[in-house]
This record gives structure tokens, C-alpha cells and sequence, in this order.
């Protein structure tokens, strides 16, 4: 493994530890190249919230050392890896180029300054300085945990927290479900991407995710729920950049950092010279048009 990819490894589990993941995610290193060594000139870490051929393509003009995809390429086990699938082809192609590939998926979402944190300031708007915010789910620790409820000091009305979510995501539209009795919202409950399973039951004014099934969506309505979703990588997509300047600035901090748990000195030294460009996918879109 180049230092450049040790570096950036160790820079994300500083960020978002690879332990605050949901069980069944596949987080981690998905492939991480050591033989043949990898080419000196690949100075390009690349964010991106799915591995896509349009991303590959993109990833392909420019030497790379790592493709951070948020969403893991390989979910189910595999018995085989071959060119005839598209995500295991986009595997193959990057490892004949030299270049790693990481997931942080859930425990990004769970970190403190996560995905889900992210979109709690969002739904904050002016009110950030006297909200409250709690995990939703399981507390892992001091780092995280799975889910964000947002508690507002004073309700506001639907159709103000829908601008607030469709300004923080730079959308022009979203799908809302409406209970039969209208009423103030105080408490939103969130989960990025697909947040079914981890609203259910939660007592909160509002669901906010990026999808959700449709009976879920039914039973949540009819239990008195406002329902916000805005498909599944709009949740998501928007935090690349806060992403890239954390990974910038945690790499920074490795490059001074003599403990034990840091890079070597050789390591700090190398990778003073590399100057890293952490690029953020320009191919990288969500998958759905509206037409």
C-alpha cells in the first residue's frame, strides 16, 4: 500500500471510525492496492458517493491513488469477479490502473459531524444556536451513534421546514407526506439515504430521509407523521465538500503527529511531498431525473 493510501486511510478512521458502522454494512477497504506497486505520479484521492462508470471514466484521465465511494460498490457476496458485471468491471479497471478503494458509508453517517449532522443543520436553519440535537438509535460511545432527532425551541410550520431542506440540499423539489390533521413541528427525525427501518415507531413530528417505502410512508402518515424524502443520494451528495476539507485538515494534522497511533517518521516526510489533490466526482449525480 503507497503512503498516500495509508495516510488517507488512517485520515478517515480519524473522522469517521470504521467501528461506528451499522453490522451488516461493508465498510473499510474494498480493494487495496500492493502489487503491482503503485504508480509515484498518483497524487488524486477522489470522493464520490457511488462508484458509477461515468465516475470511473472520470477517475480513469487522471492518475489516482484512492476512490473514496461512500456507497460500498460490492453489497452481496460474490462468487465470481468478472468484466461482464458493470461495478465489478469498474473494480477491475481501477485495479489495473493502480488505484485503492475505500467505504465509509454508516459510519459516516453515525460520526459526530457526519452525514446525519449534516443534515440536522439543515433543518435548523435560523434556529441552530438553541435546537437540540440527539441520536436517534444506538449510541456508540463518545463518537456517534445511528440516526439524528432534532428538537426545535419554537415550531414552525411545514412548509418552512421544506425550504430549509430543499435550500440545504439545493433542490427545487421534494415529496412530502401530510397527516390528515395539520400541525407545528417541533421534532424532526432523520436517517441519510434510505431511513425506513430506523424511523419506524420514532416519536417525532417529522421523518426526514431520502427514501422510504410506500407503506412506510402510509403507516407513518397515518400514525400522525409529516414524511420528507428527497431521494436517496440527495441526502448525501452535499457533504462531499464538508468531507474533503475534513480529510484535508486531518491529513495536515497527521503529517505533525509523532504518537505511536500516527505515521511513521519516513511516512510524514513522504507524504509532505506528495501534495494530494482530494478532488470531489464531477460524474457523480444522482441517478433519477425528474422529467
Amino acid at each position: 500500500m503507497s503512503v498516500a493510501v495509508k495516510s488517507v486511510c488512517k485520515a478517515l478512521e480519524r473522522i469517521a471510525p470504521l467501528r461506528l458502522a451499522e453490522p451488516w454494512d461493508k465498510v473499510g477497504p474494498i480493494y487495496q492496492q500492493k502489487s503491482p506497486v503503485p504508480r509515484a505520479d498518483a497524487k488524486r484521492v477522489v470522493l464520490t458517493i457511488d462508484l458509477t462508470t461515468a465516475v470511473l471514466e472520470e477517475t480513469l484521465k487522471v492518475p489516482t491513488a484512492l476512490v473514496i465511494t461512500y456507497h460500498p460498490p460490492l453489497f452481496q457476496p460474490i462468487t465470481s469477479l468478472t468484466l461482464a458485471n458493470p461495478l465489478q468491471a469498474s473494480l477491475l479497471k481501477l485495479s489495473a490502473a493502480g488505484t485503492s478503494v475505500f467505504c465509509p458509508h454508516t459510519s459516516l453517517d453515525a460520526t459526530w459531524g457526519g452525514i446525519n449532522d449534516w443534515l440536522a443543520e439543515g433543518v435548523m436553519g435560523p434556529q441552530k444556536a438553541t435546537a437540540k440535537v440527539n441520536i436517534l438509535g444506538e449510541v456508540k460511545g463518545e463518537e456517534g451513534g445511528a440516526g439524528r432527532i432534532v428538537t426545535l425551541d419554537e415550531p414552525i410550520h411545514i412548509e418552512e421546514l421544506v425550504e430549509r431542506v430543499k435550500k440545504h440540499l439545493s433542490l427545487s423539489q421534494v415529496d412530502v407526506g401530510r397527516p390528515l390533521a395539520e400541525k407545528p413541528i417541533k421534532s424532526i427525525a432523520i436517517c441519510a439515504g434510505a431511513g425506513g427501518t430506523m424511523l419506524s415507531g420514532v416519536d417525532a413530528d417529522v421523518y426526514f430521509t431520502g427514501e422510504m417505502q410506500h407503506h412506510e410512508v402510509l403507516g407513518a402518515v397515518a400514525r400522525g407523521r409529516y414524511v420528507i424524502l428527497c431521494g436517496h443520494t440527495n441526502t448525501e451528495r452535499g457533504y462531499l465538500p464538508v468531507l474533503a476539507k475534513k480529510l484535508s485538515d486531518t491529513l495536515s494534522d497527521l503529517t505533525q503527529d509523532e504518537s505511536p497511533n500516527g505515521l511513521s517518521r519516513e511516512e510524514r516526510t513522504e507524504i509532505k511531498k506528495y501534495q494530494l489533490d482530494i478532488h470531489i466526482s464531477e460524474a457523480d449525480r444522482h441517478p433519477l431525473d425528474h422529467m
